[in-house]
């Protein structure tokens, strides 16, 4: 039995690290102080029926410190870019010029620190609820382990507290990634 806690503990392990790197991909999309290619890559757009990532329908490039340009592929698509950009929070203002979307990135005021650190709690959410949802499937399968006899319920209690710790090493780490995001947008 031993071995099945072993093998479901690293399965949660992998898809906890998995939430964990997604906000860390998000966090480096926050760069604060120089445009960044990894600002928009968490931008999603209405695309062919469904929501895409921004690097699938077009180049995402930095031409200078302060502008970020992406090369969108289909013209069709050059509108939905422009408002996906300009709808995602980061308070960023995008032109269209032919397939060209241009993104200034403003001087960091006040207020724009206001909202990429709304935005990093945004992330820092989402990635708790992932890390969650992964512990109430690994509860739900503890359930079903005992509920088939195949472990007894002093098992399955030892396995939810070594679930719920898990879990609680990984909101832990969450938010010490948002405290550190945190100093760095005030810092800037």
């Amino acid at each position: 039995m031993a071995a099945d806690l072993n093998t479901l503990k690293q399965d949660l392990t992998r898809r906890m690290d998995g939430a964990l790197e997604t906000l860390r991909r998000e966090f480096a999309g926050l760069r604060t102080g120089r445009a960044s290619p990894a600002l928009l890559e968490p931008v999603r757009v209405e695309a062919y029926g469904s929501e895409m990532p921004l690097p699938q329908v077009g180049t995402i490039a930095v031409p200078e410190a302060r502008m970020i340009t992406v090369q969108v592929w289909d013209r069709t698509m050059v509108n939905n870019v422009v408002k996906a950009i300009r709808d995602c929070g980061l308070g960023l203002n995008p032109s269209a010029d032919g397939q060209m979307v241009r993104v200034p990135i403003p001087q960091l005021t006040g207020d724009r620190r206001i909202e990429l650190a709304k935005a990093a709690h945004r992330y820092a959410e989402g990635a708790k609820v992932a890390v969650r949802g992964v512990r109430r499937d690994g509860m739900e399968q503890t359930k079903a382990h005992e509920k088939k006899h195949e472990i007894s319920q002093d098992d399955e209690k030892r396995w939810t507290d070594e679930i719920q710790k898990l879990t609680d090493q990984y909101i832990k780490r969450v938010d010490e990634a948002l405290t550190e995001k945190d100093r760095e947008i005030k810092q800037v």
